[in-house]
């Protein structure tokens, strides 16, 4: 078998920052190959187009184009024709949602579309206005598609439903660790008092509501300290270009001294920023997964998570992690007390989260799981 993927990101020195959906991918990616399945990864808008291979994998980079003219259509009528000459060697191809970049692409293989997260998605679940060229090209791609993976029920069932499409034609899968690359050998030491919040500056990260605890929180815990790891952006409701700066005039003076900005941080050294925190918090209105939640619960960490829709696949609520919705501040300052008091509870729910990602998030079961619906599709 013979698995193609197309993406924007993917972690690797050559190809630059990823997010959440590629390292779901290179997790995958590694683990096809260790079960003998070739991998190829197609790589968008990147500043140059260059093949190399590294783990056994493919990597085919393809520079971004502009035209003066239809820009949006024929850099993917570009990319659809890269791929195609390729497309022979390979019996399937996996794309992301986001964007709809396969809107006008054609290929002679079953396309499966990966729900990491439309823009109809989050703009549904954010109640915001949408681009009409955005909703356009996600629906054209959308409609294409052979077959559709989402990472939890909640991502999958609503994204079906959004596009008017059969839920049999979705699998629910959802995104796998390296387990073996998640191992926190002293769990019972860490930085006392310390919250870590990984994710873009953004509001449906729930950054602002994450403000508003930290706010209270420093009133009895005057020595708490906040650390903040991702890339700034812009602010959809106030049009500011950062959300970092708005996050400073939200901070009391006690809370804004006593938060550090990291700003990007390289993957590998992500998991020592983890392992020092006392309770990771993850307060999103709007993901799909959360790698980031699952990252750190097989880090050993007690996680307070946001209780919405898809964050129910991820944790049972007081037995290996933590679930309040993000808009109930002092449930959230509550229970970020109560772990603060008692360490006993931070190494049990701990304990209890590395236990969960054994079970439910090993790629090395998950892989099989992808090999079996790929099996399906592939004539």
């Amino acid at each position: 078998m013979h698995i193609a993927f197309l993406t924007p990101e993917y972690p690797h020195e050559r190809i630059g920052h990823s997010g959440g959906m590629g390292t779901s991918i290179s997790n995958l990616a590694k683990a096809l190959t260790s079960q003998n399945v070739q991998v190829t990864v197609f790589v968008y808008s990147q500043k140059e187009s260059v093949v190399f291979q590294d783990h056994g994998i493919t990597f085919h980079l393809i520079a971004h184009k502009n035209f003066k003219l239809g820009g949006f259509y024929r850099y993917r009528k570009y990319i659809e024709k890269y791929i195609n000459r390729f497309a022979a060697d390979f019996d399937l191809i996996e794309a992301p949602d986001w964007t709809g970049i396969t809107a006008f692409m054609r290929f002679d293989v079953p396309l499966v579309i990966r729900c990491h997260g439309s823009d109809t998605y989050f703009c549904h679940i954010e109640q915001r206005a949408q681009k009409w060229k955005n909703q356009y090209f996600e629906r054209r791609a959308m409609k294409a598609a052979d077959a559709f993976i989402a990472p939890t029920h909640f991502a999958g069932t609503t994204t079906m439903d959004l596009f008017n499409l059969p839920q049999d034609q979705l699998q629910v899968i959802p995104y796998g660790l390296e387990l073996e690359q998640f191992v926190n050998l002293n769990p019972e030491q860490y930085e006392p008092l310390s919250l870590l919040n990984i994710g873009t500056l953004i509001r449906k990260k729930g950054v602002f509501q994450l403000v508003a605890m930290f706010n209270k929180l420093v009133l009895t815990y005057e020595n708490a300290q906040l650390h903040l790891i991702g890339g700034d952006s812009g602010d959809v409701q106030t049009g500011a270009s950062s959300t970092w700066t708005l996050i400073q005039h939200e901070l009391s003076e006690q809370a804004l001294k006593n938060t550090t900005y990291h700003g990007k941080v390289p993957y590998n050294q992500v998991q020592e920023k983890i392992k020092k925190a006392h309770v990771c918090l993850f307060p999103s209105l709007a993901e799909t997964l959360g790698m980031v939640t699952i990252e750190s619960m097989a880090l050993h960490k007690a996680v307070v998570n946001t209780s919405i829709g898809w964050a129910q696949d991820l944790i049972n609520d007081g037995e290996d992690g933590f679930l309040r919705h993000p808009n109930h501040i002092n449930e959230w300052v509550h229970k970020i007390t109560d772990l603060f008091e008692n360490p006993q509870e931070v190494q049990r729910i701990g304990a209890a989260a590395v236990k969960r990602t054994h079970e439910d998030f090993d790629i090395q079961k998950i892989v099989h799981q992808n090999i079996d619906f790929y099996k399906s599709l592939i004539k």
